[in-house]
C-alpha cells in the first residue's frame, strides 16, 4: 500500500472511531447522525432525497431509517399528495437530539484540530476537498 493511502486509511479509521464514540453517548452510531441532520435541515424528506444529499444509496437510507424508527427517532408516513412516496419525519426525541449531537460533533472536530492554526485548518479543508474530488473522478463509471 502506498504511504499516502496507508496514512489516510489509518487516519480515517481513528477519526471515525472517535466520532462514533462521541455519538454512542447519545444512542447513535456513526452515519445515523448524517440521516438525522438531513431531517433537521428539512423534515419530511423521502429516503431518495436524503440519499442524494448524503451521496449514498436509497437502500442505505432506508436501512438506516429502519434503525432510527425502531429507536423512536423518526417515523415513516405516506406522502398525502402521492401515496407512492414515503416521507421520513422526526419524532420529538429525534428533534431533541439535534443540539447535543451537533455539540458532540463540534467537540470532536475541535479536539482533532486543536494543534492546528487557522491557516492549517483552511489548507486541510482545501486539500481534503481536492482529494475528495479526485476520488470521485476515479470512482465514476467513465474513469479509466
Amino acid at each position: 500500500m502506498t504511504e499516502l493511502l496507508d496514512l489516510y486509511g489509518r487516519t480515517t479509521k481513528v477519526v471515525r472511531a472517535a466520532t462514533d464514540a462521541a455519538l454512542r453517548r447519545h444512542g447513535l452510531r456513526l452515519g445515523q447522525d448524517h440521516l438525522l441532520a438531513q431531517l433537521w435541515d428539512e423534515d419530511g424528506r423521502t429516503p431518495g432525497e436524503a440519499a442524494a444529499r448524503m451521496g449514498v444509496s436509497t437502500p442505505a437510507v432506508t436501512k438506516g431509517a429502519t434503525v432510527l424508527e425502531k429507536a423512536g427517532l423518526l417515523v415513516r408516513r405516506r406522502d398525502p399528495a402521492d401515496n407512492r412516496l414515503v416521507r421520513l419525519w422526526l419524532t420529538d426525541a429525534g428533534k431533541a437530539l439535534q443540539q447535543p449531537v451537533e455539540r458532540a460533533r463540534r467537540e470532536v472536530e475541535e479536539a482533532l484540530l486543536r494543534d492546528l492554526g487557522p491557516r492549517d485548518v483552511s489548507q486541510l479543508h482545501r486539500l481534503l476537498e481536492k482529494l475528495r474530488q479526485a476520488a470521485a473522478e476515479l470512482s465514476s463509471p467513465s474513469a479509466p
